[in-house]
């Protein structure tokens, strides 16, 4: 694994050597160079184009005693193996790792960090973001809840990260609409909130517009900007104006419930949630030209909604899809549950994005495998797959960027991979 890796960076070492000769005025000039060009230091390796060496840096304010950090490149577990050195006797900490310059994930520093998680005194409470990154990604601590806590991350983004020009906001050009809803269902017995994305223009007056469901609703609205991905594919003619409809979740508990494949929660999708879309807004009712789709539980869940309600749902667009869900987690053995049922069941009229990052697996949790699995079964069953792999981790901050060429695989002009 890339942060196991002891790895030296030239320019600590070239500072270190000045600050060893007597150079006082060194380490002020190397911080003022790093807080004008920002964090974290990168430097080309040579003969190297594919990797570069990456250090993160801490700039001790007198109290310092450790530095970890977590996220990126150092994961989620074994902190006392991501601990930052400190620079000779000065106010300098860092730690450097060998990465791949495609790479795209966030990271946070945990100060003084007692390196258990039985001490940590709970998630986010510790950990702040790098005071000399300006790039940021703001979650929440309850994902259930876009009002709780924010918990703000750091990005990393490696030089030949791909690009995410559609989710930067542009000030020309007309502007879709965002309404706010709230939905009771009697099947689940719970209320939600449902967002509806109408585009520039909208009018009962066109042919039905195509429609697009997401799960986790506040997700794809604050975290992965779509309705200003969708005005930025619509007023750049990649894509023809369509709604978007948004689910929120009651609570995570009740996430956690209705996304892995529960028949009760698709019997809302069809029989209560459809029908009020197609009461209130002017959208298609042909399954061809309406997309599920969703990221994590909520990728699973739009493939489970498909596979189920294929007279509904004839696209599944997937985001790092937790395909690796198992019906009966107590036996021991990962069945792919979801997967099982595409083998036994005859070819549905589906069409399938998915996509997932290489960097996506934890424990036993093998995130590329089960993407990589579900691929080739659907296309042994003769299904049309665009499948795609970034260079990155379990999170929406690839994501934002990657949502525009699933859209474009299902409404613009894109060849099957």
């Amino acid at each position: 694994m890339e942060a196991q890796q002891t790895q030296i960076s030239p320019r600590i070492t070239s500072l270190q050597q000045q600050i060893l000769s007597g150079n006082t005025a060194a380490l002020l000039a190397f911080w003022q160079e790093m807080t004008q060009q920002g964090m974290p230091l990168m430097e080309a390796i040579e003969g190297d184009d594919t990797h570069a060496l990456v250090t993160f840096l801490w700039r001790d304010n007198g109290d310092t005693h450790n530095v970890m950090i977590w996220g990126g490149p150092a994961g989620l577990d074994h902190p006392e193996d991501h601990q930052m050195t400190r620079l000779l006797n000065t106010d300098l900490w860092y730690k450097t790792y060998r990465l791949q310059t495609d790479l795209r994930g966030v990271y946070t520093f945990s100060i003084n960090d007692s390196l258990t998680n039985q001490e940590r005194g709970g998630f986010g409470t510790r950990f702040l973001p790098d005071p000399l990154n300006p790039k940021q990604f703001v979650a929440h601590k309850d994902e259930g809840k876009p009002d709780s806590q924010e918990i703000v991350f750091s990005v990393l983004e490696l030089p030949n990260a791909p690009a995410q020009t559609w989710i930067v906001p542009h000030s020309d050009g007309a502007k879709g609409k965002l309404y706010a809803h709230r939905l009771r269902s009697q099947i689940l017995d719970n209320e939600r909130r449902i967002w509806v994305y109408t585009p520039a223009d909208y009018t009962e007056r066109s042919e039905p517009y195509r429609l697009l469901l997401l799960f986790d609703g506040w997700i794809y609205i604050d975290l992965i900007p779509t309705p200003t991905i969708l005005d930025n594919l619509v007023r750049e003619e990649k894509i023809s104006p369509l709604v978007a409809v948004f689910i929120d979740n009651p609570d995570e508990e009740t996430r956690n419930r209705e996304l892995p494949c529960h028949q009760p929660f698709v019997d809302f999708l069809t029989q209560e949630l459809m029908p009020w879309v197609h009461e209130h807004y002017h959208v298609t009712a042909d399954s061809a030209q309406t997309i599920v789709g969703g990221c994590s539980y909520g990728g699973l869940a739009a493939a489970f909604a498909g596979l189920r309600a294929s007279e509904t749902f004839g696209n599944v667009l997937s985001q790092s899809g937790s395909f690796w869900w198992d019906k009966d987690p107590d036996d021991g053995i990962q069945q792919e549950w979801i997967i099982q049922q595409f083998i036994a069941s005859p070819r549905l009229p589906l069409r399938f994005y998915l996509e997932v990052g290489l960097k996506e697996d934890w424990g036993w949790i093998y995130m590329v495998g089960c993407n990589r699995h579900l691929r080739d079964v659907l296309r042994l069953k003769g299904y049309e797959v665009h499948y795609a792999e970034f260079n990155g981790y379990h999170h929406n901050v690839s994501h934002r960027g990657s949502l525009a060429d699933g859209l474009l695989a299902f409404v613009g002009v894109i060849d099957p991979i």
